[in-house]
């Protein structure tokens, strides 16, 4: 078969659709995924920022893994 041979250019240009295809399915999924984690952790972000509002509210502290009531009472 020549270069010019119609058949191996369109088997090219087969070979090259498909392989465009592919990384273009790869890099949707991983957009998917990075958009999900930022979701995630943007979630986690907020129910963390929650708690500490709640935990301010109730009059306890974090300390060293337990919690405190201001009054320098344990729980």
């Amino acid at each position: 078969m020549s270069e010019t041979d119609p058949k191996s250019v369109q088997e090219l240009t087969s070979v090259v659709q498909t392989l465009l295809q592919q990384m273009q399915d790869k890099f949707q999924t991983m957009s998917d995924q990075i958009i999900g984690k930022n979701i995630l952790f943007s979630r986690v972000d907020d129910l963390e920022r929650n708690i500490g509002d709640l935990m301010t509210q109730a009059g306890v502290e974090e300390g060293d893994g337990e919690n405190k009531i201001k009054d320098g009472q344990e729980s």
